[in-house]
């Protein structure tokens, strides 16, 4: 025992253990004998379940238990345990005298004779987890008691220290956790338990100022053990202080907590990858809606060129603005069409694709993507044949390929794109392909390039090296996705320092791989026609029954679903309908439902500016692909109405 100055009353080591004891505010310490009697009773269970002393020593600890718990015998089942394992440790509802309900965290040690082995009881520490406000706690029990009840403590590591922060005593739960044996921590500085950056800091100085002001210290951080290794601990500090208010010393308990930490921050990064998980998706549906609208104004654009072009005189000058006008809106197409690829609005369309012309064809979007910086080479072997793909999927995966060599080179550099044929039995061993004949599209950087454990990642859905809110983590995923989806496969080699490359795998096209038509096939004739258009766009409406009225039929405009529907009741001749699909209150899904109702053989036409999915009879129903021109309204309802 250390000699105190002569400003510390002396006290001998059964009465720190008592100090210690009633210092500890923060829990409920009590004891039973090996069957559940209560045989000490402190006044933080006071506190906690309302029983006063002579009420309950000599009661069983189950009453504590609801009636549920102890119908399926909780009580007993953690007596067992803890004498089965060495401790018992659970959180569950239990009961106040006065019958409420309080949320508690529960450690039951059995006290063990050391000499003869004989079961003593049970140290039992209950924490109010409802309410963080601790009351000062009085422990009424022998000093033996209170000996045994700490020593047999392993969960928590209780000790105390004096004014100036030596430890004077030290629990089995001390031992366990940090690994110092009693005599090798007593009398030693307790900031030997901190990194060496927290005391530098002056951390240890600043936990004692604060309790001794304050009367606590509660905080979370890492502590060091014996071995040198770390655990994060969640450390209580109260001031011990005589009935004058003399400092005494100080009560420390320690709590390993490093699994709950690791699953907190599991938890928080599933939080993350959910947030980008709906950060994309509604980026999605914001493009797709945008892009839905934009060929709206596209498809008005597009009608009225055709119609002034065709009333307008023979002028040169004139016909050039408008050819200008028409390909400015063309190009507008292309960009709603990548837009609603990025918001998968729009099926694989697989065709035959010569990958030298595809590149050829983005180059320019490339580099004005990548910036002046980084400079683009190709290489193709000649007469490569053609692979079965989509132009706008692939593209964009391209895109993106590009885009992450381009980030592996903040400083700028060369960018490789080459493709070769290969066969599937060159794949690399532990990537087996499937027979067959693939063209292998690879794209090469001088970058920064990856270690082994960020290439094993690097295609995992969210994963990303490039810092909160600058990427989604899921451009290679996306792209490995299409990969697999066409048959083929994506696969990337790197070396920290040296650079990155990406090879895309793809099926050589068969004979009969699908491919553009290179002519458009001629409409029928069709005579002149009562059509009905319904299109909440003002301006769509009206284009399209020029186009309409332009190929010499009859039109009736409608902008609402309810309108469409009385127009039809006064004029059952109507032939044709097309309606847009996406309108508010009624679609036109839902219209030509209604209308297929009244007459089952009516001809309807979807207008849409993207693919949805649809059911029923509406799938099965011809569609009208916005932006579209007349020969697309001429070929549609010659189509329709053969």
């Amino acid at each position: 025992m250390l000699e105190n100055d002569s400003k510390t009353p002396l006290i001998n080591e059964e009465q720190r253990f008592r100090l210690l004891i009633d210092a500890v505010v923060d829990y409920a310490i009590y004891m039973t004998d090996p069957s559940g009697i209560i045989t000490s009773w402190n006044s933080g269970a006071r506190r906690f379940k309302g029983y006063e002393e002579a009420e309950i020593l000599g009661q069983h600890f189950s009453r504590f238990y609801t009636d549920q718990d102890r119908a399926a015998g909780l009580p007993q089942r953690a007596l067992d345990t803890a004498v089965q394992e060495g401790r018992f440790e659970g959180e569950g509802w239990r009961v106040r005298k006065d019958g409420t309900l309080f949320w508690s965290h529960v450690v039951i040690d059995p006290i063990i004779d050391i000499q003869s082995g004989t079961l003593l009881g049970f140290a039992k520490i209950t924490r109010d987890l409802t309410d963080r406000k601790m009351a000062e706690e009085t422990l009424k029990q022998s000093e033996q008691q209170f000996r045994l009840l700490v020593q047999s403590v392993t969960d928590y590591a209780i000790y105390m220290l004096d004014p100036e922060g030596q430890v004077t005593n030290w629990n089995l739960g001390a031992q366990r956790i940090k690994g110092y044996l009693p005599v090798e921590a007593i009398g030693r500085h307790f900031s030997m338990f901190y990194t060496p950056e927290d005391r530098d800091a002056g951390e240890p100085q600043r936990a004692l100022s604060i309790a001794a002001s304050e009367g606590r210290f509660e905080k979370k951080g890492w502590r060091m053990r014996k071995d040198g290794t770390r655990f994060m601990a969640h450390v209580v500090i109260d001031a011990i202080r005589s009935d004058t208010g003399t400092l005494l010393g100080f009560a420390k308990i320690t709590r390993d907590i490093t699994d709950a930490t690791q699953a907190q921050q599991a938890l928080e990064q599933a939080r993350e990858a959910l947030f980008q998980s709906q950060k994309l998706q509604a980026i999605g549906q914001l493009t797709g809606g945008i892009a839905h609208d934009f060929n709206n104004l596209l498809t008005v654009i597009l009608g009225n060129l055709e119609i002034v072009r065709k009333r307008m005189p023979g002028e040169p000058k004139l016909t050039q603005l408008l050819d200008n006008a028409t390909q400015g809106a063309l190009r507008g197409v292309s960009l709603t069409q990548r837009m609603l690829a990025f918001a998968r609005r729009q099926k694989l369309t697989y065709e035959s694709v010569e990958l030298s012309a595809l590149v050829q064809g983005i180059s320019g979007l490339l580099q004005s993507s990548l910036g002046p910086s980084i400079h683009i080479q190709t290489r193709f072997d000649e007469a490569l044949s053609p692979v079965l793909a989509d132009v706008n999927q692939l593209e964009l995966a391209i895109l993106n390929l590009a885009t992450n060599a381009r980030d592996a080179m903040p400083h700028g550099g060369q960018i490789m794109i080459t493709a070769d044929e290969r066969q599937g039995a060159d794949a690399a061993p532990d990537k087996p392909m499937a027979p067959g004949r693939y063209i292998c599209l690879t794209i090469t950087d001088e970058g920064e390039g990856m270690d082994e454990a960020t290439l094993a990642s690097a295609v995992d859905p969210f994963f990303t090296t490039k810092g909160v809110g600058k990427g989604t983590g899921l451009g290679l995923s996306m792209v490995h996705g299409l990969a697999e989806q066409l048959g083929g496969r994506l696969t990337l080699k790197s070396r920290k320092g040296v650079g990155t490359t990406a090879e895309l795998w793809l099926p050589v096209a068969g004979d009969s791989a699908p491919g553009k038509a290179a002519v458009e096939e001629a409409a029928p004739p069709v005579h002149e026609l009562k059509v009905l258009v319904v299109d909440d766009d003002s301006l769509v409406l009206t284009s399209t029954r020029l186009l309409i009225e332009d190929l010499g039929h009859r039109v009736l405009c409608a902008p609402s679903g309810a309108q469409a529907l009385e127009l039809y009741e006064r004029n059952l001749d109507i032939d044709l309908v097309i309606t847009d699909m996406a309108m508010p209150q009624m679609d036109g899904a839902q219209l030509a439902k209604l209308l297929r109702d009244r007459q089952p053989t009516l001809p309807i036409i979807l207008a849409t500016g993207y693919a949805e999915r649809l059911e029923g009879f509406a799938a099965q129903l011809p569609r009208l692909i916005k932006p579209f021109k007349q020969i697309d309204l001429m070929q549609i309802i010659g189509q329709t109405m053969k």
